[in-house]
């Protein structure tokens, strides 16, 4: 009888109305006023699997309320690192590939066969990747952030963290709200929600949102005189917003002992993302300014490399020529059922869940105005996923101890579709830049080019082009390789891959109050990972023809190939003949044992002290690219590998925390020292000219945590936030200890180094306000604010990647009606218009950082770095109104 009364007066009782676009208003079902927390003993967490104090929990928890989450506009996942110290949130080519990063260890989610090291559920429902959480929260009850490894109660790949977002249920009492909110860059967005009892049993809930935005870029599209034509993209922003999201709940109370909650969701995006603006630009942006309309490209000046070169100024004005579509569609369904066991003082529940998530995508892979390489959004470079999962848990509690028995069966269907082609002026772009790279000999203030079709001098520099078309024999150069072969428009490759997974755990999760003021927990978690993956890779349009000639044909001075010569640059992945027709399957099997043990001892009611030790687990797979090994013996052509399968990682963590309430338990402050020591770390990373998954043997991150809450003498003022002082590096290693010693010149930076996305520094601090101010009318004050210093945004760790420290500023200013009847919300977002990145990363194909073995012990010299770099950028400053009602 217990859980259904809680259930009928105070499951979502308190909130009749919040909706989305940063409306998260909580609603006393008696007098209708927003409550928020208003001590520490209400801040109430779930990070055990069951509802505790924080202040009882020995876990590192940053946990935000509805009101914490409305007044820093809370709307995704990216939103919430503005409230989380030690929490990076980053999107790249577009916006399915999001990665989440705790204490400066994630996983780069560019590829799909690599699962999350930070853990997302939404509603006791784990998302196998960050992407595929990405999106339009909704209505919220709170989000709760737990930092280190936490496989015991939440599984695989958490070890790192866990995000768990936890939505509004259904409530009883009848209500309905509605939001509609403008801003600047042609924002616009409508929500609406409504809940209420359907009979004595049931209680519905209904959320609809739409949002749209135009683009943070401004996107030239080459126009004029040209020796190819312009792309066909005919849209002049980029990253914009244009989607809907419907979610529907029924929560059912069959009987006094039991509950059962429904939930439906369905989002669709149909947006624009992403394009890139250079950072620096190295000597290609010659080569690419001449082989584009107009004679304009790229952004400038050029470089002729790292070393002397001035980073360009920061800038939203890009070039581009093909189309950036990405389209979203996202749906799942759940059912949560909960049954009182009196007899045994036990619940036990079931959470069933099937989501389907898919994701097809266009991209101009060059990130310029000339028309080198795409891809085209029709389903060729897509990734979708499905997934089933059944969870069972019985927990229960005695005097003197709390038990939880659990197992949990997933299944996971994962399709990759990636593509890569060719268009009409990537023929003259490698031609120009594999003649010169050759040193072939100067004519008359020209390069030799032997592979330009039609022929059309290209311009390299001032007063230098480059005929083509040149018969190659004259330079030594005979058959097969004959004048005129090319690489044609529309040629390149279609690769498929089809990846299922089972995993099964069981676990348990147990606390011994050994007095009223020491306890013990141990949980332990077996798991058991399988997956398949089968392959099909295909070159098109006589993709592969130049690199077999190149192979075939000799040098008459010295018998060298040709493609020798050229650094193997006429046979990389994207031109290779090897992979064309192959087909091959893969297996990956693996099991471990994961745990947490920890020791808590209550001072007083004021303070506890804590020490635990947790081990985490994320499975293997396998790289969901073409990838190629050592090179082949006598001709340097890399050659595919079949083996892509990356080893399984682990974590030990050590911690040790206080947590204090004081002044009348109105302010909360607690610290944790932590040390995480990871081994086989996934790290996927850019090896030019493909993303590969690497095991880097070790990596440790040490730190300190800090939160506080203060909920001060002045009725409605309160302040939270903390502070992280982390330091994150790999150990030591050499090219013996990966899987692929051949990658070790491009990981050479690695050893001993900071961790990308691991900057030392982070602290937030949000202020809330909110009071009657008289005449029936209640003012709202919010500021939040986060504090990042530099780090590099690069999993190479080049030094073109580092983002130097900023400062995130979002405030909000709300006047409206005592009794929440309305609202208005003036709120901005990046108050100061801080310029960042999110991610710099190699311009593909154009110029390579990593050289010689230098005396440090490195490949890289600065001198010898000629890449052209580009950014993904921060979102600039938005800003508008909000106007919410609620009946």
């Amino acid at each position: 009888m217990r859980l259904t009364n809680l259930l009928r007066t105070t499951a979502s009782a308190a909130v009749v109305g919040a909706v989305a676009f940063g409306f998260a208003g909580a609603a006393s079902a008696q007098d209708g006023a927003q409550q928020g927390p208003t001590s520490v003993d209400d801040i109430i967490v779930t990070a055990q699997k069951r509802e505790q104090n924080l202040q009882d929990v020995p876990i590192v928890v940053t946990t935000l309320s509805q009101e914490t989450l409305e007044g820093a506009g809370v709307r995704d996942i990216k939103d919430l690192q503005i409230l989380t110290p030690g929490l990076i949130v980053t999107s790249t080519t577009n916006e399915s590939v999001t990665t989440a990063r705790i204490r400066g260890v994630g996983t780069v989610a560019d590829n799909p066969g690599i699962e999350s090291s930070v853990g997302i559920v939404i509603d006791g429902v784990y998302r196998s990747r960050n992407g595929v959480g990405f999106g339009d929260l909704g209505e919220l009850s709170r989000v709760e952030v737990l930092k280190g490894p936490q496989g015991t109660l939440f599984g695989k790949n958490t070890s790192a963290g866990v995000i768990n977002i936890v939505s509004e249920a259904p409530s009883f009492t009848p209500g309905f709200a509605g939001e509609v909110t403008a801003g600047n860059y042609g924002a616009f967005g409508a929500s609406a929600s409504v809940t209420g009892p359907l009979t004595d049993q049931i209680a519905g809930r209904l959320y609809i949102g739409q949002r749209e935005r135009e683009g943070f870029y401004n996107v030239t599209i080459p126009t004029g005189a040209g020796p190819f034509p312009s792309g066909p993209r005919t849209e002049t922003d980029d990253q914009n917003q244009n989607f809907w999201t419907a979610r529907g709940q029924l929560l059912i109370l069959p009987s006094d002992a039991a509950s059962i909650r429904l939930i439906a969701d369905y989002s669709k995006r149909d947006e624009y993302c992403c394009v890139a603006s250079q950072v620096v630009t190295g000597p290609t942006g010659a080569i690419i300014n001449g082989l584009t309309p107009g004679g304009t490209g790229i952004r400038g000046p050029i470089s002729p490399n790292y070393a002397a070169s001035t980073p360009l100024p920061f800038s939203r004005d890009v070039y581009a020529n093909r189309g950036t579509e990405q389209s979203i569609e996202d749906m799942g369904l759940s059912a949560e059922a909960n049954i009182d066991l009196t007899s045994i003082n036990a619940t036990l529940t079931s959470i069933s869940a099937w989501r389907d998530w898919e994701s097809i995508n266009g991209s101009d892979v060059d990130f310029s105005g000339a028309d080198l390489f795409y891809r085209d959004d029709d389903g060729a470079f897509s990734f979708a996923l499905e997934q089933l999962s059944q969870e069972l848990r019985l927990a229960g509690s005695t005097d003197s101890f709390d038990w939880l028995i659990g197992g949990l069966y997933a299944t996971e269907d994962l399709q990759r579709n990636d593509s890569f082609l060719f268009g009409p002026a990537a023929n003259g772009y490698f031609s120009t830049l594999l003649a010169s790279a050759a040193g072939f000999p100067a004519r008359g203030g020209t390069f030799l080019s032997c592979l330009t079709a039609p022929p059309v001098p290209i311009p390299v520099a001032p007063g230098v082009t480059v005929p083509a078309n040149l018969v190659c024999a004259s330079q030594g150069f005979v058959a097969p390789l004959a004048p005129g072969l090319s690489i044609a428009a529309g040629s390149g490759y279609e690769d498929r891959y089809s990846q299922t997974s089972e995993s099964f755990a069981i676990f348990t999760n147990n606390t011994w109050r050994v007095t009223d003021q020491f306890e013990l927990t141990l949980g332990l978690r077996y798991t058991k990972e399988t997956k398949e993956m089968s392959t099909l890779q295909d070159n098109i349009g006589g993709n592969g023809a130049v690199c077999t000639a190149a192979r075939a044909n000799p040098l008459l001075a010295g018998g060298q190939p040709l493609n020798a010569l050229l650094g193997a640059g006429l046979c990389i992945n994207q031109t290779n003949p090897d992979f064309d027709g192959r087909a091959y399957t893969q297996e990956f099997e693996d099991d471990d044992i994961s745990g947490k043990f920890a020791a808590q001892y209550r001072f007083n009611p004021s303070l506890m002290v804590y020490a635990s030790y947790a081990r985490g687990f994320k499975a293997g797979g396998f790289n969901l690219e073409r990838s190629s090994g050592p090179t082949v013996a006598g001709n340097s052509n890399p050659s595919p590998i079949d083996d892509t399968s990356f080893a399984s990682e682990t974590v030990q963590s050590y911690e040790l925390g206080f947590k204090s309430t004081l002044f009348d338990r109105s302010l909360l402050l607690n610290a944790t020292a932590y040390q995480q020591n990871f081994e086989n770390f996934q790290l996927n990373t850019f090896v030019s000219p493909n993303f590969i998954v690497e095991a880097i043997p070790e990596l440790d991150t040490r730190g300190v945590d800090l939160d506080f809450f203060w909920f001060t003498p002045l009725e409605g003022l309160s302040f939270s936030g903390g502070a992280t002082w982390t330091k994150s590096e790999y150990g030591d290693f050499t090219a013996a200890d990966l899987q692929v010693p051949s990658r070790f010149p491009s990981l050479s930076l690695l050893p001993g180094n900071t961790v990308s996305f691991a900057p030392e520094y982070t602290a937030s601090a949000a202020m809330s306000f909110d009071r009657s101010i008289g005449m029936g009318l209640r003012l709202g004050l919010n500021l939040s604010a986060k504090y990042t210093t530099e780090y590099n945004t690069g999993s190479d760790l080049l030094p073109a990647k580092m983002q130097d420290a900023f400062t995130l500023v979002n405030g909000r200013v709300t006047i409206g009606s005592e009794n929440d009847r309305w609202a208005l919300d003036v709120w901005g977002q990046n108050l100061t218009d801080e310029e960042y990145y999110q991610v710099v990363f190699n311009g593909p194909l154009q110029g390579s950082s990593f050289s010689t073995l230098q005396p440090d012990g490195t490949y890289y010299n600065p001198a010898a770095d000629t890449t052209t770099y580009n950014a993904f950028l921060g979102a600039p400053r938005t800003y508008g109104v909000t106007l919410r009602v609620k009946y």
